[in-house]
């Protein structure tokens, strides 16, 4: 599970994901190009539910891309920064 509220977002936006057993995790985001802005989370975490934060304010307005992957489990998340 990933969801990031508010969203669209100026310019935080909070990250809530769900872990269901003890695992790696990697939260990453990306640009609409594909290219990688920053690292959230890379490493293990114990299962349960966490909430991060993803300050953006040093990024452009814009569509940005949250990758989650962990074990066999991948999900994207689109959000948008309107500032």
């Amino acid at each position: 599970m990933l969801n990031t509220y508010p969203n669209p977002f100026n310019p935080i936006t909070t990250i809530k994901y769900e872990l269901p057993e003890n695992r790696n995790v990697d939260i990453v985001v990306f640009d609409i190009q594909g290219r990688q802005v920053q690292t959230l989370i890379r490493g293990f975490q114990l299962q349960g539910h966490y909430n991060i934060n993803w300050n953006a304010s040093s990024y452009p307005s814009g569509v940005y891309l949250i990758n989650m992957e962990s074990s066999n489990f991948k999900k994207v998340q689109k959000v948008v920064l309107i500032k």
